[in-house]
């Protein structure tokens, strides 16, 4: 009876194991490593808060238990605690120097808002032949209408947007910001336009922002066909588990 073929892969050829993601220690290892090749004072910041830390609680601790033993241990556990803050701050901010050069990048930095503003997917103005865009959010605060550069066409998107939107919403009810992304005077850094988002001041109701945000709808329309081929906005997006300090 004959014997049944035995299988042609040779012996060594056996499933490759899956590759194990890096252990969280590695991972913030690399975005420090990341990180500090962008920002020098990174390392030099995170040594000073645990030093700090450590001197103050250790003073503290003296002053108390007229032992430094308490205030060495308790100061080494919340400097450390500062120093990842820091790291992701700092991991956050070079993130986006990362990508400040890149069309859509503003878009990126509005979507790394975690609550309190509506973003829309896509730019809500461009110029097919410059790729000048134009990104648009709603919450709370009113409208932020924003855009990359400070640029005459740029200027001529944002009136183009308001007058979009005043066909939908009075502008004397809804408060419309107008924020040019840039490190000129007047301008708002990349790195810092959620939190400058974040701040604006609240004037609207949760209701009243979310009739905002539906009447806006009306106003959403595709434009991707507009893109010049090679270019998609949406891709230019930050590491966000960099940014996250992960």
């Amino acid at each position: 009876m004959a014997r049944k073929s035995e299988s042609t892969a040779p012996r060594g050829a056996a499933a490759e194991k899956p590759k194990k993601e890096p252990g969280r220690l590695k991972q913030m290892l690399e975005v420090f490593k990341y990180t500090q090749s962008v920002d020098k004072a990174t390392a030099p910041l995170m040594i000073g808060a645990i030093v700090l830390s450590i001197v103050v609680f250790v003073l503290l601790s003296w002053l108390v238990f007229d032992s430094p033993w308490y205030g060495v241990f308790l100061g080494l556990a919340v400097g450390v605690l500062l120093a990842m803050i820091i790291l992701a701050r700092r991991a956050e901010r070079a993130a986006f120097e990362r990508i400040k050069d890149q069309p859509g990048a503003a878009l990126a930095a509005m979507q790394s808002i975690r609550r309190g503003w509506n973003v829309s997917e896509e730019p809500v103005q461009i110029d097919p032949r410059s790729q000048k865009m134009l990104f648009r959010a709603s919450g709370r605060p009113g409208i932020v209408i924003v855009a990359e550069d400070s640029s005459n066409l740029s200027l001529k998107l944002i009136e183009k947007e308001r007058r979009a939107i005043g066909r939908v919403l009075p502008h004397d009810e809804v408060p419309i910001h107008q924020i040019v992304v840039g490190d000129g005077e007047g301008q708002v850094p990349l790195h810092k336009l959620p939190s400058h988002m974040t701040r604006l001041k609240r004037t609207l109701t949760k209701d009243e922002a979310a009739q905002v945000t539906k009447r806006l709808a009306a106003l959403q329309r595709s434009i991707r066909q507009a893109v010049p081929k090679g270019v998609d906005p949406m891709r230019a997006r930050p590491n966000r588990k960099a940014m996250r300090g992960r």
